[in-house]
């Protein structure tokens, strides 16, 4: 595809959406803190990021706004179909120097992966770059709890092999189930819940808040990780809290869906 401004080309490694229903984690808890992120306003359908490569190695993210076409990209990709993510110059929003996420992938025939100056986007703003593996904060929590979600049958079989090491007493816990049940009540930013189809007629829930993640499937169990726990992963068997389904089905209810 073209770049924004100076007609360069950049070969695109990949692409991800930002949209209420999906965005990746690292960007915030809720889809206005995504996009406020990037400088970009939190409307309409959201955006896709593509990823990718200028003729020079220079890392770069393309955020547009044509949703349905990175859709279309990724499911194509995600089904092993070759797909020539092209969006047209006039759909980019912007255009901004880094990557948000760490890639094992780079294009091959230019020079290796880096950031192009801090500036070279005209936005002065700092490349973007993917958070730290040996610090643990809200967005390594938050990408735990992704990985926890895509990872979900061999986290439960953890969960049933160890008894279902549960901590109904801990007081971060408590916080954040009750937090989360105000979420049902009043409900939260756009993208702070959000539900995707899971199979068997169950859902797989993802909410954040102050301090807290949970991953949950409608039906089953919940996990929750803490900014005060770092690294742990705090379990919910159905069978340890008896309001624990009634909660989840009124997440699922307030959640925001893919379209």
């Amino acid at each position: 595809m073209s770049d924004d401004e100076d007609g360069g080309s950049l070969y695109v490694l990949t692409a991800v959406l930002l949209t209420p229903a999906q965005f990746p984690g690292v960007l915030g808890d809720d889809f206005p803190e995504a996009c406020s992120q990037l400088g970009v306003e939190p409307g309409g359908e959201g955006y896709g990021l593509v990823l990718g490569q200028d003729e020079e190695g220079a890392r770069w993210t393309v955020v547009v706004d044509d949703v349905s076409l990175v859709a279309t990209a990724i499911a194509s990709w995600d089904c092993g179909m070759e797909y020539d993510l092209s969006p047209d110059e006039r759909s980019i929003v912007v255009s901004l120097a880094g990557w948000p996420l760490e890639l094992s992938v780079a294009a091959s025939g230019i020079p290796e992966p880096h950031d192009p100056q801090q500036g070279a986007d005209g936005t002065g703003r700092v490349p973007l770059a993917p958070p730290s593996a040996e610090a643990w904060g809200p967005v390594q929590r938050r990408m735990g709890a992704d990985q926890i979600a895509r990872e979900w049958a061999d986290w439960r079989e953890r969960v049933a092999t160890d008894g279902g090491a549960a901590a109904a007493a801990h007081p971060g816990l408590a916080r954040a189930l009750e937090q989360a049940r105000a979420y049902t009540l009043s409900p939260p930013p756009p993208g702070r819940v959000r539900s995707s189809f899971a199979g068997e007629g169950a859902r797989t829930l993802r909410a954040d808040g102050p301090g807290w993640s949970l991953v949950a499937r409608t039906g089953d169990a919940a996990f929750v990780l803490l900014d005060e726990e770092p690294g742990e992963v705090l379990s919910v068997p159905r069978e340890g809290d008896p309001d624990l389904s009634r909660l989840l089905t009124a997440l699922d209810g307030v959640a925001v869906r893919p379209a």
